[in-house]
């Protein structure tokens, strides 16, 4: 991957370079994409990482030296398997040490006769630079592919420079998060086989259709906070003029409704739910006796 990405004057903050590649056995170009607000944060994490891995490689490598090898061969064998776990730090002075073990018990004499050898490993850890510095360069960056050798499309004749590949990438973070609602475990549908190609079909339109209704009324609700000025309290309480329709189906998990000789009587909501219904159109206020 290239150290240096040219500045892209469209979007602030991104950097591009373009490159050729082959994937799956079709020729492709591939735009490598640095975000520098992304760069941060990724740096930040691979401090905190090495960190963590300095802690728990110390751990590994001070239970390693506490034990205790029949020959230097397998203690030199045993630091080669623990240096290749490594990932950020490399295997500093490494130094096999010999303890002699005497025939006779208790403290050695002079002139006493060595029965055999253990042998116990000694190292350091230390930062490996070089591997470090690649997870430097990758940090903030991704890729983005097309099979459009050419900039120019042969269909629309649309110019497919570097930047507008980014624009379209950045234009379907909305559909990204639509899709990413449908996989959520509260929908459980990651539980439902489908073997039949023609019922898979069909569970793909029901949740499709299921995503645009509720991405509708998430519109229709952050149109009305708009249009009143008016906001939401969030899962921690404070306000917003964005709530996700997800957090206010939570919000009217528990409704209440009270039957009286048999017959729906009333439903009883809480002062939150009554706040939110206010958002919502009349259709609505009729499933809870509104209106």
């Amino acid at each position: 991957m290239p150290e240096q990405l040219d500045k892209s004057t469209k979007y602030k903050g991104y950097s591009l370079c373009t490159v050729c590649s082959q994937y799956a056995g079709v020729q492709q170009r591939w735009f490598v994409v640095e975000s520098e607000e992304r760069k941060q944060a990724d740096l930040k994490a691979l401090l905190q990482n090495i960190d963590k891995s300095l802690n728990r490689k110390n751990q590994s490598l001070k239970n390693l030296e506490s034990k205790k090898f029949a020959c230097e061969a397998d203690a030199i064998s045993a630091a080669e398997d623990f240096s290749k776990t490594l990932k950020y730090h490399s295997l500093n002075g490494l130094n096999i040490v010999a303890k002699p073990h005497y025939k006779s018990k208790g403290r050695p004499r002079s002139g006493d006769e060595i029965s055999h050898y253990t042998y116990y490993i000694k190292a350091t850890l230390g930062e490996n630079e070089a591997a470090i510095k690649i997870y430097q360069n990758q940090a903030g960056r991704f890729i983005l592919a097309t099979n459009l050798l050419d900039e120019i499309d042969e269909i629309d004749e649309k110019k497919w420079t570097p930047e507008l590949v980014l624009q379209e990438y950045k234009a379907q973070q909305t559909t990204e998060n639509g899709f990413h609602f449908l996989k959520d475990p509260l929908f459980f549908a990651s539980r439902i086989f489908l073997k039949s190609t023609k019922r898979i079909m069909a569970l793909a339109m029901i949740m499709t259709l299921a995503l645009m209704v509720y991405s509708l009324g998430q519109l229709k609700l952050r149109e009305a906070l708009e249009k009143a000025k008016s906001t939401l309290p969030n899962q921690k309480g404070k306000p917003t003029a964005k709530p996700t329709l997800r957090w206010i189906f939570q919000c009217f998990q528990s409704v209440h409704l009270v039957f009286i000789n048999g017959i729906e009587s009333s439903i009883k909501l809480t002062d939150r739910q009554k706040l939110i219904l206010q958002f919502f159109g009349s259709s609505c206020h009729q499933y809870y006796f509104l209106s």
